[in-house]
């Protein structure tokens, strides 16, 4: 059994959905934000009224019902376990690997000014490329790795001053 999401609702409710059950979701879009579901053999209403991309958290109305919801894939996940949550990533001092890949493009040089947000990496890993963003402003003090370079989970990437 493969979980593809673990999905928050209100802070309360817990789910881990399957990729199998995303793909059977009987859902038509009406409008740009709005979707008619139906779940075994019940009609639903879902509006989505706020979404926040970088933080996949969303503010959900069903059946006139509102819900907060927060998702995370297996990345998520596995970023979450090497520190790098969301709120945490203003005190990180360096980047390291979270998962084995191959480094696919670097976008900064030592001594760089970076701004949050800035592309620093791309490592391609589990047939997808993982664009790793500076998590703050700051000054790139070190590369550990080189372009074409295999890394392992855990290695040291980046580090600023």
């Amino acid at each position: 059994m493969s979980i593809g999401y673990k999905v928050n609702v209100n802070d309360n409710f817990h789910f881990d959905i399957e990729k199998k059950d995303i793909s059977q979701l009987d859902a038509v879009r009406m409008e740009s934000n709005k979707l008619h579901i139906l779940h075994e053999n019940t009609p639903y209403k879902a509006e989505i009224l706020t979404s926040d991309f970088n933080q996949k958290s969303y503010t959900v109305k069903v059946n006139n019902n509102t819900y907060a919801v927060t998702i995370a894939n297996h990345l998520d996940l596995l970023i979450k376990e090497m520190g790098f949550e969301v709120g945490l990533t203003k005190q990180v001092n360096f980047i390291k690997a979270p998962m084995p890949g191959l480094i696919l493009d670097i976008s900064v040089v030592v001594g760089q000014e970076v701004k949050e947000n800035d592309n620093l990496i791309i490592l391609g890993a589990m047939k997808m490329e993982n664009s790793f963003l500076s998590p703050r402003d700051g000054v790139i003090k070190s590369i550990s790795i080189a372009m074409g370079d295999a890394v392992e989970k855990g290695q040291l990437l980046i580090e600023f001053e």
